[in-house]
């Protein structure tokens, strides 16, 4: 895997240290691929994100939001229920999956159906940062000052 040296970028901008650490955060995210997961936009300002937790329920499962990463995690609780598999292919350890969030991207809401745990989330943007249209006003434009060309005088 390639490795990028950020730090001429971070000597010449100002302000850009939260991408930075994202890019370089990304290069170095492990990847177990436990739970698999998927990432839906549904439409310009609502995404979904899917996890496959078979086995886990409710009390299982923990999501929490701390600096634009939401984090879910997964931890089922060590009970010997005197079960003896032959074969136990459904993974039931525990697990942490990490997402960066755009700012401004809050979790609408999160439910668990059919061993998958769905998380809804919405970009609100502020009503300040919204764009904006303004009516032009008729009538005669007042102030102008009208300079003259010095070569023509």
């Amino acid at each position: 895997m390639r490795t990028f040296d950020l730090t001429p970028l971070y000597r010449s901008t100002v302000g850009f240290d939260r991408v930075f650490d994202l890019l370089d955060s990304v290069g170095k995210a492990e990847s177990t691929g436990y739970p698999p997961y998927n990432i839906e936009r549904l439409d310009d300002n609502d995404y979904r994100i899917t996890l496959a937790v078979a086995g886990f329920g409710e009390a299982d499962l923990d999501l929490e939001i701390r600096e634009n990463t939401l984090t879910i995690t997964g931890a089922r609780k060590d009970g010997d229920d005197g079960q003896e598999f032959l074969y136990q292919g459904i993974a039931g350890r525990s697990f942490e999956r990490r997402f960066q969030l755009a700012e401004h991207v809050k979790v609408a809401g999160a439910s668990l159906v059919n061993g998958l745990l769905n998380i809804d989330l919405k970009r609100e943007i502020p009503e300040a940062m919204k764009p904006r249209k303004f009516a032009i006003n008729g009538g005669e434009a007042t102030n102008i000052k009208v300079l003259k060309d010095q070569d023509a005088a």
